[in-house]
């Protein structure tokens, strides 16, 4: 039985670092997606850009490591960007409270009333 995964995607451009990611991001694929932010990090990049516009589902593991990880890139002296936000990963930013603890941009960066 298969498993829905996770799949991540790293490139540099000059100042940053482009982390894009497709599936679901849980308890099972939470410790990849921290390895290869934390590789991303070695390379001093002022900004590390999550793109989510392909993340399908995120649990409370997957929220706990995106916390961990901004926190990561601030003692790294980067900025954690959660870049193209979908709809569901929006409202459950905002229905923890976590929206305004990151940088966010792209289609769903502002505040919905």
């Amino acid at each position: 039985m298969g498993r829905p995964d996770l799949e991540i995607s790293v490139r540099h451009e000059s100042d940053r670092a482009v982390v894009t990611l497709a599936g679901e991001i849980d308890i099972g694929t939470a410790p990849r997606l921290t390895a290869a932010v934390e590789n991303a990090l070695e390379a001093q990049p002022l900004r590390v850009v999550l793109d989510m516009s392909q993340v399908t589902f995120c649990d409370s593991q997957g929220l706990g490591t995106l916390v961990v990880l901004n926190r990561a890139a601030t003692r790294s002296r980067s900025v954690l960007v959660l870049d193209n936000l979908t709809e569901f990963l929006d409202r459950l930013l905002h229905v923890t409270g976590l929206h305004q603890a990151f940088t966010i941009s792209g289609d769903n960066a502002g505040d919905k009333n």
